[in-house]
């Protein structure tokens, strides 16, 4: 009774789990992942419930069906292995699947203005603090920059920030970084309202669409407004969007920051985020801009970027792809996701490698059904495929349960990439996954088909 309600039962624990998660009561990703497990110990729970089934009436039917039918009827002859391969199959599958969809990419999208590089195809610092604007001729020529090459300057667009120098906030850093570096926005980029945003405390319309607006806000006890990466915040400021961030703690001055944004991705894992007004009054030893997002057209970033660092070398102004910094942010996200890729792979080997093990041993303890079968009339066809029918069942159930409650347990991911998923990479891998199983099944049908008929005989 218990086994026959079991499927039931987690089906029903995934669904509440869902509810929970749509009503607010867990996180997304939580509340996603529990209800994906859920759902695949039930898809197990009901395999056990089909596969442990005995029907005496069918396996006495059985000569009045199909070769494939016979197969599947095999299935159930040991229940315990054939659940086993199932789940072992299942399991790694939903591991592989689950993390290859958290891999990160720059991909196209990267001219979105609401993409982790905010449009801007170029980034730069600078060592020493620049005052005039590149925008305007009068600053050009304050910097010494020839009107010959105004036609350049003026093809791009740049937003300005103030810097104060300090750790490195990203996951580059392998330290938690206890003063991270600080960079200010001018307003012109605050109203621009680039990136995208996942947690805010926005509590307006306006804010709602345009987060960078936080930044204006005041709080009652003086802590001063700042966005960070959501990424940074998560893994190496262990804070989230609400919390506080005290600067010069041993001080005598200390600044509490207050996170009142996070951004989704973006090429600012390296610092805090303030607005330029608190910036200037709590910093006002570091005058000028030394931190740059320039945007130009795709064919001219190329003769922007040597015309930027030629004119302005003394000033040790350095230009980097905005797409490349941020892709090196992924690569140490993917390098980690990798690790725990290639055990679900080993698992996912070693369940192959087992229900090659379980499908050999089932056609060996059956050797004198089979040879019988082939005496009355089947040939080697037809026992070659009510082995592979049965063997596949078990290698298809493993890997479309797995696959399919892993999608629903990396459901918020994949609607935060805009509905984009990995369907090449994960195609490849698990086609190749269900060919070694096949190849493994194609080994224990050789056997079958091969063993000795007059010996199995004369045991039987």
């Amino acid at each position: 009774g218990l086994l026959r309600h079991a499927p039931a039962a987690l089906g029903l624990g995934g669904a509440l789990a869902l509810a929970a998660t749509v009503a607010g009561f867990l996180g997304a990703t939580a509340g996603f992942f529990a209800a994906g497990l859920l759902l695949l110990a039930s898809l197990l729970a009901l395999a056990w419930s089909l596969l442990a089934r005995h029907d005496t009436r069918g396996a006495a039917a059985a000569a009045n069906w199909s070769v494939s039918r016979v197969g599947i009827l095999n299935a159930t002859a040991r229940p315990g292995r054939s659940v086993l391969c199932i789940t072992l199959i299942a399991f790694a599958a939903f591991i592989i699947v689950a993390v290859d969809a958290f891999h990160l990419e720059v991909g196209e999208g990267a001219a979105e203005r609401t993409s982790g590089t905010g449009g801007y195809p170029l980034l730069a610092e600078s060592l020493l603090p620049i005052v005039p604007d590149l925008a305007s001729d009068d600053g050009r020529a304050e910097l010494g920059v020839s009107s010959f090459d105004d036609g350049v300057f003026a093809a791009a667009s740049y937003a300005r920030f103030r810097l104060r120098p300090g750790e490195d906030a990203s996951c580059l850093n392998l330290y938690q970084a206890k003063n991270p570096r600080l960079i200010a926005p001018e307003e012109s980029f605050v109203t621009e309202g680039r990136f995208g945003f996942g947690r805010t405390m926005a509590g307006n319309e306006a804010e709602s669409a345009n987060p960078w607006l936080l930044l204006e806000r005041e709080f009652e006890d003086g802590a001063v407004p700042a966005i960070a990466d959501a990424t940074s915040l998560a893994y190496a400021l262990h804070l989230s969007v609400g919390d506080d961030f005290v600067l010069n703690r041993e001080s005598d001055n200390p600044i509490t920051l207050r996170i009142v944004a996070a951004l989704s991705d973006s090429i600012f894992q390296g610092e805090l985020i303030i607005g330029e007004q608190p910036f200037v009054r709590l910093f006002p030893e570091h005058e000028g801009y030394r931190f740059f997002l320039i945007d130009a057209p795709a064919a001219e970033t190329a003769e922007v970027t040597a015309a930027l660092e030629d004119r302005l070398a003394d000033y040790g102004f350095d230009v980097t792809p905005a797409a490349e910094r941020l892709a090196a942010f992924h690569r140490v996200n993917n390098t980690y996701l990798a690790t725990f890729q290639t055990l679900g792979a080993l698992g996912l080997l070693l369940g192959t490698v087992g229900l090659g093990a379980v499908l050999l041993r089932n056609v060996l303890e059956r050797r004198r059904e089979l040879a019988l079968l082939r005496a009355v009339g089947y040939d080697a066809r037809d026992v070659s495929r009510m082995v592979l029918v049965e063997h596949g069942l078990l290698l298809f159930s493993g890997l479309g349960a797995g696959a399919v409650c892993a999608l629903v347990a990396i459901a918020p991911a994949w609607f935060e990439r805009g509905g984009q998923f990995p369907a090449a990479s994960l195609g490849g891998l698990l086609l190749s996954v269900a060919a070694a199983g096949l190849l493994s099944s194609l080994a224990a049908t050789v056997v079958a088909v091969r063993a000795p008929l007059l010996e199995a005989l004369r045991s039987e």
